[in-house]
């Protein structure tokens, strides 16, 4: 039971950090900071996929998220 709490405790903490960090992320690219985005997706993509390896989240949804947050940024880039 004590086991399950710890992992409950640190997946809810790297999820909630990883939401903050995406959330930055478009943040940017909706107000048009582009060059800002790309510096936070780059720790985004970092923090993803050491989410992934740990499986607090699965490793094709942090793909997934990378996909869709550098896809936003690159329409972004176009429409500039």
């Amino acid at each position: 039971m004590k086991q399950s709490r710890v992992r409950q405790a640190n997946n809810r903490s790297i999820k909630g950090e990883l939401r903050t960090l995406t959330k930055k992320v478009s943040d940017a690219v909706a107000a048009g900071k582009i060059d800002e985005a790309e510096a936070g997706l780059k720790l985004v993509a970092k923090r993803l996929d050491q989410a992934g390896s740990k499986k607090a989240i699965h490793k094709n949804s942090a793909a997934r998220r990378k996909s869709r947050l550098a896809h936003s940024i690159q329409v972004a880039k176009t429409k500039k």
